[in-house]
């Protein structure tokens, strides 16, 4: 696999592993070996998101595939603007009981009490969510997780290759990533469609980006915070 395919992987690896960790400082906190209050879990979600700009911003030049020329096809353009758009609308109508996968208690800003902290957090959860994880998501998941389970030389397959097998995998995959698995699972395949239409892994990173804004807004306005 060698270093092409461990530039893709660290930065959601680490993602990942803050959530891990999340999960583990809940429960011990629950086991009443740890006293953490809800506002100070908050501060895990600013942390993980620098650390994970800053591998992208180390392993950015391994990013080959990234081509701001993509966005000149204003077909394809427009088409990820709807299509991040449409998965929204599906996504905040998906999450039904049947369709979750564990629990997400979600980010409510407003257990901060301080309003210049709060606008901080808001502002860092809006970034990482709308920016930094497209980014990280798309370029493991679309560029090569898409690839390497057609094959672990990845780097020999073409952006925006289909197999059956790989589409299906990696929207599974994608899947159990988020407590909303079955809206998961419509958002990893809605994406991986994309990719196969443009052959751009930026038109994914752009339509991921809208989703994620969109629902950011969205939770924003109507403090629905499971969707956050």
């Amino acid at each position: 696999m060698g270093k092409a395919g461990w530039v893709r992987i660290i930065p959601f690896a680490v993602f990942m592993l803050f959530i891990g960790l999340q999960q583990i400082l809940e429960w011990t906190v629950v086991k009443g070996w740890l006293e953490l209050s809800p506002q100070q879990m908050l501060y895990l979600y600013p942390l993980k998101t620098v650390l994970v700009i800053g591998l992208l911003l180390f392993f950015w030049r391994g990013y080959t595939e990234l081509k701001f020329a993509d966005f000149k096809n204003m077909t394809h353009t427009v088409g990820s603007i709807l299509l991040g758009l449409l998965v929204f609308v599906l996504w905040i109508n998906m999450d039904w009981g049947i369709a979750t996968f564990g629990e997400n208690k979600g980010f409510d800003p407003f257990l901060i009490a301080d309003t210049g902290t709060r606008n901080i957090m808001i502002f860092s959860r809006l970034f990482g969510a709308a920016l930094v994880v497209p980014i990280m998501e798309e370029l493991f998941w679309r560029s090569f997780m898409l690839r390497y389970i057609i094959t672990a030389d990845f780097s020999s397959v073409r952006i925006g290759t289909y197999t059956l097998t790989s589409f299906v995998i990696c929207a599974v995959l994608f899947g159990l990533e988020h407590n909303l698995l079955l809206a998961g699972i419509m958002a990893g395949a809605s994406y991986s469609l994309l990719l196969y239409w443009t052959k751009s892994i930026y038109q994914c990173i752009l339509a991921h980006a809208v989703t994620n804004l969109v629902l950011g807004i969205y939770v924003l306005q109507t403090g629905f915070w499971q969707f956050w």
